[in-house]
């Protein structure tokens, strides 16, 4: 029995295809069929049931493949002991970020993060927080920058800064001669939002609550973006409000500035975590982009207030 082998049987049973397992191993299909038959030769037992269209796992498999995963998070554990007591962390790292905070905390991470650890090869892509979890689940990365709580099993969460949301109005709206504004002052009639997908659009609906049904009900056409960047350019051009994280808004003009509006207590904000699955191990450098990332925070996001209220994460869909 091989790393290696173990190592194909849990690809096997996650994508649930001799083809694209190998093809996520790097290995040719006939050597990786071979090294799994030599498996369950050796074994005694069948893992996969290979009749059937996708392979599924079998009983024992199923017991097989998860001690598997453990087996290989341990050997992963070998090479963190050593980079700790060496202090030199090296090799690949797989991070994802959510779309909303991607362009707030990413360029300067990568800048700083490559100067203080060049043997670190970080490989960064924007995904939502659905396929986040699946490819958590599938060990497809080692950790994530998203929203949180995420309320699942399997998955752990290492809460950094709590971002608050502000308002961001056209000119001509009432709410602007506020100082402080209440949920109930955001016209949803007038609102631009995110589209599904992404947490932040779940979490204002669930500030805004109480009069959905009215949502941009107005208006000629009804549009949803992918990007809080557009959210405000369509306020400036087209007028009505939304809603932004406040690290958004840290580059406004005074002018754009003008526009904002701080929420009355308790102040919704959004948690942000990294996250990993249960059996990641390199926790040496998740500390390292730990320390990064908080540099980059405004310090009063970073310890969580009585007089802030985080916003959930889940929500109906409209």
């Amino acid at each position: 029995m091989t790393i290696t082998q173990l190592e194909y049987i849990v690809a096997v049973a996650t994508y649930k295809s001799f083809v694209v397992a190998s093809e996520k191993c790097f290995a040719t299909q006939p050597t990786l069929s071979m090294q799994i038959q030599k498996l369950e030769d050796e074994l005694g037992v069948k893992l996969f049931d290979r009749h059937k269209h996708p392979i599924t796992v079998t009983d024992i498999g199923e017991i097989v493949v998860n001690q598997a995963k453990i087996a290989i998070s341990e050997c992963e554990r070998i090479g963190e002991i050593i980079q700790l007591q060496q202090k030199n962390l090296s090799g690949s790292f797989r991070l994802a970020v959510i779309p909303t905070v991607a362009p707030n905390i990413l360029p300067g991470l990568l800048q700083n993060y490559v100067k203080l650890y060049p043997n670190i090869k970080l490989r960064v892509q924007e995904m939502e927080t659905n396929q986040i979890i699946i490819a958590l689940r599938n060990n497809e990365i080692d950790a994530a920058l998203l929203s949180t709580p995420l309320e699942q099993n399997g998955i752990r969460e290492y809460p950094l800064f709590f971002e608050p949301f502000v308002a961001y109005f056209s000119k001509d709206e009432k709410a602007l001669s506020k100082r402080l504004i209440k949920p109930e002052d955001i016209d949803l009639e007038r609102i631009w939002l995110l589209n599904e997908g992404h947490c932040m659009r779940n979490q204002i609906i669930n500030l805004c609550s109480d009069n959905l049904q009215r949502l941009q009900a107005d208006r000629p056409y009804r549009y949803e973006s992918s990007n809080v960047e557009t959210l405000r350019r369509m306020v400036e051009k087209n007028g009505g409000m939304t809603v932004l994280p406040e690290l958004a808004t840290l580059d406004f003009s005074e002018d754009q500035m003008d526009n904002i509006r701080y929420f009355e207590e308790p102040e919704p904000v959004r948690e942000i975590s990294l996250v990993t699955n249960d059996l990641f191990v390199r926790e040496t450098v998740l500390n390292s982009l730990m320390d990064e990332i908080l540099k980059l925070v405004p310090e009063k996001m970073r310890v969580q207030k009585k007089n802030r209220k985080v916003l959930r994460i889940q929500s109906a869909k409209l």
